[in-house]
């Protein structure tokens, strides 16, 4: 038995019938329901006295249902000098092989579903976010969506909304007021081991110069330590990370109104008290100067300089009328995903 050749059904199924001799051991009754075209049909039960009938010419490969009878029947005729080949696992085997074959084939063939448009022009956050969150919800894995936004915060937003969700970003491109991404719905993996996570992260609510420089001299020292830090700037506080210097673009009256009235840029900051119209603020700045600390703008170059990422809220920016070219080189534009996805990888956060 173990000198008989064997074939399986995948290599059967590339084989040319036209030549070789074909054997179909099986009873009649199961050739009504499916068959290969030009086998011959010699049952098994009555196999001895149609033993002649099977010609020495070709390659002879036998058959049977699921390939056992068949095993026995390439004996006898390996025995009698034929060149005999058993088909492993029958002619189910074979069926199911090439049932599978066509399903694959038609997989292949079968077009891509294009992406679902998701239309988040004109929102601010978190209105893009919640957007993509709402149709995504329900659907299944796998589901493709393609989104466009015209919020510029969009783009860091839906970047880290697929890091803490678990959702693919397949691709994203940022152009001035026009952001695309394709995302993959997926169903986030739970880690084998929970990595702690030392990450700082700032909201920076208020403008006022003394909470500012408490900010940056714990945003530094945090940095010194290792840790990656986030300042997400918002409301008043935009006014930290506004250029000293007016910059000229394109504003209705309520903005102008609002630029006129807050401060430009750091050196510009009041005390939250003791202010006296700006001398409590040069006093505090000189006595910095005189006992060695560092300015306040000194802070923030360095917090640049050793990594600290300042992030801008853009709602709270379209609200107050202020432009990103208005704003001091460095920052990144960023809506609440971006807020909750630095808060979720710190141990700290702190609200100031």
């Amino acid at each position: 038995m173990e000198d008989i050749k064997r074939i399986s059904a995948e290599e059967f199924a590339k084989l040319d019938f036209s030549k070789v001799t074909l054997v179909d051991l099986r009873e009649p009754d199961e050739l009504i329901i499916s068959s290969i075209e030009g086998a011959i049909n010699v049952p098994f039960s009555s196999f001895a006295n149609k033993l002649d009938t099977i010609p020495k010419d070709k390659p002879v490969y036998v058959y049977c249902r699921v390939g056992d009878w068949s095993e026995e029947i390439a004996e006898i005729l390996a025995d009698r000098g034929y060149d005999v080949t058993n088909l492993e696992g029958g002619y189910n085997a074979y069926k199911e092989y090439i049932n599978g074959a066509k399903t694959e084939a038609k997989k292949e063939k079968a077009p891509e579903k294009k992406p679902e448009f998701i239309d988040a022009k004109g929102l601010s956050c978190p209105g893009p976010i919640v957007k993509v969150a709402d149709y995504l919800r329900e659907k299944p894995d796998g589901t493709k969506i393609y989104v466009e936004a015209t919020e510029d915060a969009f783009a860091s937003d839906i970047k880290v909304w697929c890091e803490r969700t678990g959702n693919i970003l397949e691709n994203l491109e940022a152009e001035p007021r026009l952001v695309k991404a394709n995302i993959t719905k997926a169903t986030p993996k739970k880690p084998s081991v929970v990595q702690e996570q030392n990450d700082k992260t700032f909201v920076v609510f208020s403008g006022d110069l003394d909470k500012t420089i408490a900010s940056f001299i714990m945003a530094n020292g945090m940095a010194a330590m290792d840790r990656k830090v986030t300042m997400f700037f918002t409301f008043w506080g935009l006014n930290i990370l506004r250029r000293p210097k007016k910059v000229k673009v394109k504003k209705n009256f309520i903005e102008k109104m609002f630029g006129f009235m807050m401060p430009r840029g750091s050196k510009k900051l009041g005390l939250s008290r003791m202010n006296m119209g700006g001398a409590g603020a040069k006093m505090i700045r000189g006595i910095m100067k005189k006992k060695g600390i560092n300015s306040l703008e000194g802070l923030i170059d360095s917090a640049r300089a050793h990594g600290v990422r300042i992030v801008a809220c853009q709602m709270s920016m379209d609200i107050m009328g202020i432009h990103q070219e208005e704003l001091i080189d460095g920052v990144e534009l960023g809506g609440v995903a971006t807020f909750i996805g630095s808060g979720e990888k710190s141990d700290m956060s702190l609200f100031i």
